[in-house]
């Protein structure tokens, strides 16, 4: 059986299928000695070279799927690398031997909280493609009045410059002033969608923090800056979720 170069490159932990697929079109993948083209199908038989270096597609012993929880605190970039030397949220990482972690989406700069990895660059693709619709959780502090009209439009939908988008729930947890806390529910990951439907409403995001990706909880016991690994039941938890 064949399948895209991308798919079973990124089931064996090399990086996600985005990724892969930059390095082909970057000709940096060479099937059977001849360069990779998008759309290409292999199959466990082929000899790939990845920067002039050999990928066993098939390993010497069983890979084990593993999901790293990060509590990601706020000034982290989820870059591997940072040309202006900001710290990235791989810094903090425990090694890999022959694979790579691939974060399952991102936290802007001034986002804390729940940051999934995993070296399973196949269950990245699958958890966040958008037919998954894996609900996330976060808790926004706000700035400004809020009222209920407000909270009827973002809870119905509102235009922003990427297309209509909408929380499936808002939650007030309470506080005064400058200290309103509310917990918001949506199942997309668009760039900054947290903070710019508060924006629409008039009003500002002083602080985020994702408390929940699908399954996955943050808890007080995991620190800022600090990792831990998801337990067998807590992984077969997040897999059920997209039936893989």
């Amino acid at each position: 059986m064949t399948e895209k170069i991308q798919k079973v490159l990124a089931r064996i932990g090399l990086g996600s299928r985005r990724e892969i697929e930059k390095w082909i079109n970057a000709g940096r993948i060479r099937v059977n000695g001849e360069l990779a083209k998008l759309g290409d199908r292999i199959d466990l038989t082929a000899k790939v070279q990845v920067n002039g270096r050999s990928v066993p597609l098939q390993p010497s012993r069983p890979v084990k799927r593993r999901i790293l929880l990060y509590h990601k605190p706020e000034g982290e970039i989820c870059t591997r690398r940072d040309p202006e030397g900001r710290p990235t949220v791989y810094d903090s990482l425990p090694p890999l031997r022959d694979q790579k972690w691939v974060n399952i989406g991102r936290l802007d700069i001034n986002t804390s909280g729940v940051l999934l990895f995993t070296n399973d660059g196949e269950l990245v693709h699958r958890l966040l493609h958008p037919s998954s619709e894996i609900e996330r959780e976060y808790a926004v502090r706000i700035l400004g009045n809020v009222d209920e009209n407000m909270l009827q439009r973002l809870r119905t939908g509102v235009e922003l410059e990427d297309g209509m988008a909408a929380f499936n729930d808002i939650i007030d947890a309470g506080g005064h002033g400058a200290n309103h806390w509310y917990h918001v529910l949506l199942k997309e990951g668009r760039n900054r969608v947290v903070r710019r439907l508060w924006e629409t409403q008039g009003v500002k995001v002083s602080r985020l923090i994702r408390v929940r990706f699908g399954c996955v909880n943050l808890t007080r016991f995991l620190r800022p800056g600090k990792w831990r690994d998801l337990d067998e039941q807590e992984i077969n938890d997040l897999v059920q979720l997209i039936g893989m």
